[in-house]
């Protein structure tokens, strides 16, 4: 298993090796663009975004404060294989942007839930701590509603550190777990200090069109000619929500959450995941500087999985958000991987 591990990530790191990190570079990602004058303000529950499917809410509580979060539960189309699929988000999104996910999932016979956790999309936006074990918590309570004792998990980015730390605390709720494109990688903790968070709430208000266009460009620092109107509209969106009354409440919840990445590494948790695992998505991510150091990690992430259940598959060509760039190379492989548990108990 290790040696394929290794093969896998040496070829894929030929093809991307001579790729370099604009980013990391200095440069910028996308030619310049002017700011948008259409863009009005936007709810920073997220009323506006085009959800693929209607949202559900459910009535929690988060230190001590009543709050809902909201979650897609889509049903298989055709005939139902038995399974359900557990879709977790990224930091920069909502469950808004999973819609080619969603389709593929339910078209082979998935039922799929894809929540927005607290603070993102159209759940509620507390001011409290974040932790990746509440929002695990709250992702349980969503399952526990429903009556869904196992689920096949997928975490994209920020979701998968989520789906690490569900498939820990949770254990006999997950059959399969598939890291997309996941960040936290590393423990980062020891390359900086964490930022103070009113510092970090100031720097989140200034936030406007140009600074959310150029991180999320970082999506496709591998190839800017796979900036389409998808990215487009989320950067639209983003922007929006900087222009409501409500955003000093946003920016605050969003600096938070920046301290819970921070401060809460799950790349501990990887050697305690006893299902099958993949390691998956796009080649040439570029969040951690270059493609072949996230090709490293991911190959780390696999190996720490106990008793041989990692396995890496990453596609060449595609950055952090394979989906949004060509869903028909997405879907296949991952379809697969979790239409080998069809059979398990």
């Amino acid at each position: 298993m290790h040696t394929h591990l290794r093969t896998i990530t040496f070829v894929l790191s030929l093809v991307v090796a001579t790729v370099a990190s604009a980013s990391a570079q200095g440069r910028a990602i996308l030619p310049p663009a002017p700011t948008p004058t259409d863009v009005k303000p936007g709810s920073i529950t997220c009323d506006e975004c085009p959800y693929p499917y209607p949202s559900k809410y459910l009535d929690i509580s988060v230190y001590s404060q009543d709050v809902r979060i909201s979650y897609m539960d889509i049903a298989p189309q055709g005939t139902p294989n038995g399974h359900t699929v557990l879709l977790l988000h990224g930091n920069n999104f909502g469950g808004f942007y999973f819609k080619a996910i969603i389709d593929g999932l339910a078209k082979e016979g998935f039922r799929v839930i894809t929540p927005d956790q607290i603070g993102y999309g159209r759940s509620s936006k507390p001011i409290a701590p974040y932790n990746l074990n509440s929002q695990a918590r709250n992702t349980w309570l969503i399952l526990q509603h429903e009556k869904v004792e196992k689920a096949m998990v997928i975490g994209h980015s920020m979701g998968g550190m989520l789906a690490a730390r569900f498939a820990t605390q949770y254990p006999k709720a997950v059959e399969r777990v598939v890291f997309y494109n996941p960040i936290g990688l590393t423990d980062g903790r020891f390359d900086r200090p964490m930022p103070e968070i009113d510092e970090a709430y100031q720097r989140t208000l200034e936030t406007d069109y140009q600074s959310t266009r150029a991180g999320l460009s970082r999506y496709v620092a591998h190839d800017p000619k796979a900036w389409n109107q998808e990215f487009e509209t989320y950067a639209r969106i983003r922007y929006s929500w900087t222009l409501s009354a409500d955003w000093p409440r946003l920016a605050m919840v969003q600096a938070l959450i920046g301290q819970m990445l921070y401060g809460d590494p799950v790349v501990y948790d990887w050697a305690h995941i006893q299902v099958p695992t993949l390691a998956f998505g796009g080649a040439e991510d570029m969040l951690l500087g270059t493609a072949a150091s996230f090709q490293e990690r991911m190959n780390v992430l696999a190996m720490t999985i106990p008793n041989g259940n990692g396995r890496v598959l990453l596609l060449p060509g595609l950055g952090h958000v394979p989906h949004l760039e060509a869903p028909d190379r997405v879907m296949p492989p991952l379809v697969a991987f979790l239409k080998e548990g069809l059979s398990a108990n």
